[in-house]
């Protein structure tokens, strides 16, 4: 991308009041510690809600309820793999989301 179109994508958010909402409906999904968690989990790799449950220590029934919310904005997405369901992260930008949130809670 060039400098031009880097500048002018910038730009967009500021001047498109749609593409800013839709913004803040991710940050507002992402926007909970579990749920920041999962996020970050699911940045380095698939996971089922089983594995993501033991790495997070909560109940399987809250993991689920959150990776629901983050699925209802389209950022995490379930695959049927032998009977189970593996999430992933949809939204790519998430990982460089992941990696600001990483720094910035220093």
């Amino acid at each position: 991308m060039s400098v031009g179109a880097k500048r002018l994508a910038k730009q967009a958010l500021s001047q498109d009041p749609e593409r800013a909402r839709r913004v803040s409906e991710v940050l507002k999904a992402v926007a909970h510690p579990l749920r920041i968690r999962i996020v970050a989990l699911l940045a380095e790799g698939d996971e089922n809600v089983t594995a993501l449950s033991e790495k997070l220590e909560a109940p399987q029934a809250i993991v689920s309820q959150q990776l629901r919310i983050l699925r209802s904005q389209a950022l995490v997405d379930a695959v049927r793999e032998n009977g189970f369901a593996r999430y992933r992260l949809v939204e790519s930008s998430l990982r460089t989301l992941v990696s600001c949130m990483e720094s910035c809670g220093r």
